[in-house]
């Protein structure tokens, strides 16, 4: 992407065109008032959410639930004014209608029954079976409905580095063993697990979009424990592919990546894969992403989820900096990561007042 013109547009010229603050910004276009969404922002730290989640019984049970995971959606955006909703659901979902068996231990997250070789490939459907995931693109429609002309609705996936590291795993991991012994034992075998995702991430993204999602955000969360060839490979080439799919059927709908822990990987990753737009995290200083990031594309992000927990003057300065160095260009002002269970939610209003002073 080549170095965007700037334009300064006044909030009050949103109401008038009846465009969203959030696609504006995905368009190229720099706001004096940034748009702001949270990674997580509905979740545990509300009181409301724990309410449905303990009347759904179970994580999985309220992601499948469209009436109630569409309250969970609109929650954070009813209570702060959020400038866009994120559907709630898991990007476990995709390997749980490719038919791996998922589920969420409370206190310890997601565990899947493992995936580690070509021949335990056989244990999944060969294509994603989107029936399953009825009740998700059921809650999107819902979600689009409510919604004011303001708000704009973000659809997502996980990144298939990042999916397959799961399936691998068997859940969450800290030396991530397993993934890199099969993609150094069996690269061919593991490439067909990629695949797969591609197609299966592919096929979801288009379901959201066609039942109302307006962006779309692909989560690479262990972008950061691939060396710098698995990056390439593994991590840059499959959301090359998904985005150009997406691009080609949807070519109005944004698309934004989130390579966490990509480090030097950020630079160049946007026009390696083309997406629109690129969410980074809290490691990266903001002026150091001004100057060698956001010259070429939109920028989200990039508050500690830490500081939004410790709130105060810590919080007041952060967002200071951050507002400073980025909002010189397209930016939507989101952390590095999610929120933190538990965050207090004057923590919450009290961001968004900030980032919403001029």
């Amino acid at each position: 992407m080549l170095l965007m013109e700037k334009k300064i547009v006044s909030p009050q010229l949103n109401s008038e065109k009846k465009k969203k603050p959030l696609l504006r910004s995905f368009n190229g276009e720099q706001q004096l008032i940034p748009p702001i969404w949270l990674m997580r922002q509905a979740g545990r730290y509300l009181s409301e959410y724990r309410i449905l989640r303990e009347k759904a019984g179970n994580f999985l049970n309220l992601c499948y639930n469209p009436k109630l995971a569409a309250k969970v959606t609109l929650q954070p955006v009813e209570r702060f004014g959020f400038d866009a909703a994120i559907l709630f659901s898991d990007i476990l979902v995709v390997p749980h209608a490719l038919g791996q068996e998922v589920k969420f231990v409370d206190g310890n997250g997601p565990r899947l029954r493992a995936i580690r070789s070509k021949q335990d490939l056989n244990k999944l459907f060969d294509r994603i079976k989107l029936d399953r995931l009825s009740p998700i693109y059921e809650t999107v429609s819902l979600v689009a409905g409510h919604l004011s002309k303001d708000v704009a609705l973000i659809g997502f996936a996980g990144a298939p580095w990042t999916v397959a590291a799961y399936m691998v795993e068997g859940g969450t991991s800290k030396n991530f063993e397993f993934i890199k012994e099969w993609t150094r034992r069996d690269p061919s075998g593991f490439e067909i697990l990629i695949n797969r995702l591609i197609e299966a991430t592919t096929a979801h993204l288009y379901a959201q979009i066609e039942a109302g999602a307006e962006v779309v955000q692909l989560f690479e969360s262990w972008a950061g424990i691939a060396s710098s060839s698995d990056f390439q490979k593994w991590c840059v080439e499959p959301v090359k592919i998904i985005t150009k799919r997406v691009k080609e059927r949807f070519p109005d709908v944004p698309v934004i990546a989130f390579p966490r822990g990509a480090a030097m990987g950020y630079v160049g990753y946007a026009e390696a894969t083309g997406v629109d737009a690129l969410s980074v995290d809290y490691t990266l200083a903001p002026t150091w992403v001004a100057e060698n990031l956001q010259t070429h594309v939109p920028i989200q992000g990039n508050l500690d989820p830490q500081v939004l927990l410790v709130g105060g003057s810590a919080m007041k300065d952060a967002v200071h900096t951050i507002k400073s160095a980025l909002n010189g260009g397209p930016f939507v002002f989101n952390l590095g990561h999610g929120v933190l269970p538990q965050t207090p939610t004057d923590h919450v209003a009290k961001l968004v007042q900030l980032v919403r002073e001029e």
